[in-house]
């Protein structure tokens, strides 16, 4: 299932690439409003109806706080960083494992997922 992602400037290029290689719709805000502040981009997600996906702990608050249409989420990312070949891995198979992101704060480890309805 082809899902209509935001990837958050944190976002690194190849994992943008390999999602779209996978078939996803995504925007990544480093190619077209790099510098923007997270307000903007969860202003975006909302607008265009779509996942951000980021490294970024600073969406959650402020994706609860501000409200998401039930088609938006946010799947955080909190992996180990001690092999990027790995962690690079983790968040296309973890992507790639769900369809249910929409409505949802989640948080993806190393080892798990943590889904959170955003209503």
């Amino acid at each position: 299932m082809a899902l209509r992602i935001l990837a958050d400037e944190n976002f690194p290029g190849p994992l943008v690439r390999g999602l779209r290689a996978l078939g996803h719709d995504v925007a990544a805000i480093r190619e077209d409003m790099a510098g923007a502040g997270d307000p903007a981009v969860l202003a975006r997600a909302r607008s265009q109806r779509r996942i951000l996906v980021t490294f970024d702990k600073d969406f959650g608050e402020l994706a609860f706080r501000t409200g998401l249409p039930a088609e938006c989420g946010v799947v955080l990312f909190r992996l180990s960083g001690r092999s990027p070949a790995r962690d690079n891995a983790r968040v296309l198979s973890a992507i790639g494992s769900r369809g249910d992101w929409a409505g949802q704060f989640a948080v993806v480890t190393d080892t798990r997922i943590r889904m959170r309805p955003m209503a």
